[in-house]
């Protein structure tokens, strides 16, 4: 197959991959506790050998339930000459007999056989992993995407894939609705390509998902920061009505916030500030227009009130509802009219 590696020419040094476009080679590594993104390398894997190979053999084992011998059976060549496709899952859960085949089949590779294997995270395994990496074969490093940055970058790329375009203040809707699982906001991203005709804008964002549960305090904090009090709570109350939690709510504020203290902080341009923040220029831009109605002060006893509602909503307080009720009525009385 013209996309595996020859095991005799690969390099000595570790061969980072992305998931979105590593190809086959004779072993591959995905790594890393992110399942979704480990599914999307694997599924990415397996489409390219079919391409290349549509009668490929495919065999799925487990490494935690792993029988001696096993390994060197099933990549064997056949009388008929199949391409072999093996895909090990459970790495992180080894037993020994699949060490110990892993590590002899690594000194002498099939060239016409690739094998994925999939790590979940852990010690378990290592000196395995390392000598996939000190072989230089493919690792794929599917780590959870924690920060909105790395999110923003995720769905811009998603639409980037699909040759569609989505509004920036769209893609931050799309977090705050969606955000929480990587798996969801993926599907996210699919339906809203399908079905767009044309950009697609906050307003179509909030249409498919404005009404989750998730997308509540953001919903909240966009109010309390443009100082109108009065749709700050009754959206606060409507969201704790209908099975919201305070917690999330108050961190959706502190996000906010901290934002704009940042930004309030920074000298140069928007891009310059961005790059030094690690923000998307466009949130720098809206923030810096945010800042303006506030004074230092107001800033202040902003953060200092959601920084107080944050400790009682985790246990300082018999009641977490008043402490955010507190807090939205602060920061939007903060802001200047």
């Amino acid at each position: 197959m013209a996309a595996a590696q020859n095991p005799r020419t690969k390099a000595a040094a570790t061969n980072t991959a992305s998931w979105r476009d590593v190809t086959p080679a004779p072993v591959v590594l995905v790594g890393g506790p992110e399942d979704y993104l480990a599914s999307r390398a694997m599924d990415r894997l397996r489409q390219l050998v079919r391409a290349a190979a549509p009668d490929v053999e495919v065999t799925r084992m487990s490494a935690a339930a792993y029988e001696p011998g096993a390994l060197a059976m099933n990549v064997s060549p056949s009388l008929f000459g199949e391409q072999k496709l093996i895909e090990v899952e459970a790495l992180e859960s080894m037993n020994d007999a699949f060490l110990a085949d892993a590590l002899k089949y690594l000194a002498q590779p099939e060239p016409d056989a690739v094998m994925v294997m999939r790590h979940g995270g852990g010690v378990r395994g290592k000196k395995l992993l390392d000598a996939i990496k000190a072989g230089g074969w493919p690792v794929v490093d599917c780590q959870p995407l924690k920060k909105d940055a790395e999110k923003i970058s995720f769905v811009m790329t998603e639409f980037k894939a699909a040759s569609r375009r989505i509004e920036p203040d769209a893609v931050q809707s799309l977090i705050n609705a969606v955000g929480a699982s990587l798996a969801e906001l993926a599907a996210a991203c699919s339906q809203l390509i399908a079905d767009a005709t044309t950009a697609v804008d906050a307003d179509m964002v909030d249409r498919y998902y404005g009404g989750r549960v998730e997308a509540s305090g953001f919903k909240v904090a966009d109010a309390a920061m443009a100082g109108n009090a009065p749709l700050a709570l009754s959206t606060l109350r409507h969201a704790l009505d209908t099975g919201a939690d305070p917690v999330p709510i108050v961190a959706a504020l502190a996000a906010k916030l901290r934002s704009l203290a940042k930004v309030a902080g920074a000298q140069g341009s928007s891009a310059q500030i961005a790059k030094q923040l690690g923000m998307q220029p466009w949130l720098v831009e809206q923030a810096q227009r945010d800042v303006r109605r506030w004074t230092p002060e107001g800033l202040v006893r902003s953060i200092q009130v959601t920084a107080e509602a944050d400790a009682q909503v985790k246990g300082l307080s018999r009641d977490p509802v008043y402490a955010v009720e507190h807090a939205v009525t602060v920061i939007a009385g903060s802001v200047r009219r």
